[in-house]
């Protein structure tokens, strides 16, 4: 059965998020859902297609995973700060309580803004455009920690001090965990976040981890003097709806970065069938300016605001129906 009420609450909430960024001087932007490359993400599976045309060929294209490739463009030809409201999609996700394979996403970036300025505008964005009745656990101040003091109350792990491989993997099995032989130092941090951080971190308003480790690599600058990005995470209720980061501008570090990302995704992918997607050459080249990006999902963010537990009954055709 069809919950038109929550699409009326869904659309409410759009509009009020078109308004607050509109009043704030930001463009609304309007990026394709099809790309014919993206950036190298091994960690996300991807869905491809191809486009067919008997005068100019053929094409392989991707259905994205998020608008980013396409705003960073916008952002290096003089956008200002741009917003959008956007399908995506990624490939082999949970049908679950909080997943789906296409999802609504909202991604904005402000100019001259870091990821501190950037928790200041978020709690505003929770804030104003909240729906009537939204539970109280939902709304702003925001909770702040940074990701290794979480790690330290929770799991009694001191991530500086465990920058070593060997002696993260120690901590881990001293907590019960199961770590393969050769791990890699971020996946045996997500192993110890994932099962001792997520489930125990406050409910009672959001809380936004900082400082993230470098070890976990993205295009966030990293914080110079310290092992950790410039980036953060938010949680409501136990679940992530938000992450931003300090856009990384230095173009040999891009480069670097998305080279060793692309070496990754080919030696996982070779013998498995999976899509390799094309990356673009032109995108470790763009002239970003200095920027924060947040991006939020929108099915999460409602879902918390109307006080339920999963996103399947607030979509209209969610694809586990189909299944």
């Amino acid at each position: 059965m069809f919950d038109f009420s929550a699409q009326k609450s869904r659309s409410i909430l759009f509009r009020n998020i078109r308004d607050f960024f509109d009043s704030r001087g930001y463009l609304e932007v309007f990026t394709p859902t099809l790309s014919d490359t993206l950036i190298p993400e091994p960690t996300i599976q991807n869905f491809k297609t191809d486009f067919i045309n008997e005068f100019v060929g053929g094409k392989e294209l991707y259905l994205i995973p998020s608008p980013e490739i396409f705003m960073k463009t916008l952002l290096a030809n003089g956008s200002g700060s741009i917003y959008e409201i956007s399908q995506c999609f990624r490939n082999s996700e949970q049908l679950g309580d909080v997943h789906n394979p296409e999802f609504t996403m909202l991604e904005y970036y402000t100019v001259d803004f870091d990821e501190e300025d950037s928790i200041a505008l978020t709690e505003e964005l929770i804030r104003e455009t909240a729906l009537p009745g939204t539970p109280k656990h939902v709304l702003p101040p925001f909770i702040r920690m940074s990701v290794n003091e979480a790690m330290k109350r929770y799991a009694g792990v001191d991530l500086e001090k465990c920058q070593n491989p060997a002696l993260l993997r120690e901590k881990a099995e001293r907590l019960g965990l199961y770590v393969p032989e050769h791990e890699a130092w971020d996946d045996t941090f997500n192993r110890i976040f994932i099962n001792f951080v997520e489930t125990n971190l406050p409910t009672d308003h959001p809380v936004v981890l900082t400082d993230y480790p470098y070890q976990i690599d993205c295009l966030a600058k990293r914080r110079k003097g310290t092992p950790y990005r410039q980036r953060w995470e938010m949680y409501i209720a136990g679940c992530e709806v938000a992450n931003c980061y300090a856009e990384e501008t230095d173009k040999e570090t891009t480069r670097l970065y998305y080279e060793k990302e692309y070496q990754r995704l080919v030696s996982e992918r070779a013998d498995t069938g999976l899509p390799i997607p094309d990356i673009s050459t032109t995108f470790p080249e763009l002239d970003i300016p200095p920027s924060s990006g947040v991006a939020i999902g929108l099915d999460r963010l409602l879902m918390v605001m109307l006080g339920k537990k999963e996103i399947a009954p607030l979509l209209l055709f969610p694809l586990s129906d189909m299944m």
